[in-house]
């Protein structure tokens, strides 16, 4: 029976892996780099999906807003969630609280945790002239971000 519940568990891990999300790190990549990879992942899969945690929110919040306003993206969805990690030398386990807002809300942290995790997710979609913009910005030798 335990071989069984390892597999399912393998099986959603697996599928919670989608190929057009992109985990967002404040400290690891410029943000032009998430821009430019946003609009690589949009042409392959129509849509992208920015996720971070905690102070990795705002440049995600960022690149959602420079696709939205240069016209690359239209905003289909934001989720945000807050994880509570607990001290698991008490034997507190790990808890989600999720929840789909239209607009952007941090949940401060509660008296009882030791951790919390803020989580955003944004699903972007391709506008109607993406390509048409790619396009463009290909024959002009740039990017599409107006930096080199």
């Amino acid at each position: 029976m335990e071989e069984i519940t390892d597999g399912v568990n393998k099986m959603n891990i697996a599928e919670s892996q989608k190929k057009n999300r992109i985990q967002v790190s404040n400290t690891k990549k410029p943000l032009f780099f998430y821009v430019n990879l946003s609009k690589r992942y949009m042409q392959q899969h129509n849509e992208v999906e920015l996720s971070a945690l905690g102070m990795a929110i705002s440049t995600v919040v960022s690149v959602a807003e420079i696709l939205k306003n240069n016209g690359f993206a239209v905003e289909k969805k934001i989720m945000t969630s807050t994880v509570e990690i607990k001290d698991e030398s008490r034997g507190r386990p790990i808890q989600k609280a999720k929840g789909i807002l239209p607009w952007l809300m941090i949940i401060t942290p509660s008296a009882d945790t030791d951790v919390n995790m803020h989580l955003i997710e944004i699903v972007l979609g391709k506008t109607a002239n993406f390509d048409e913009l790619m396009a463009a910005a290909q024959e002009g030798g740039e990017n599409g971000n107006g930096e080199d």
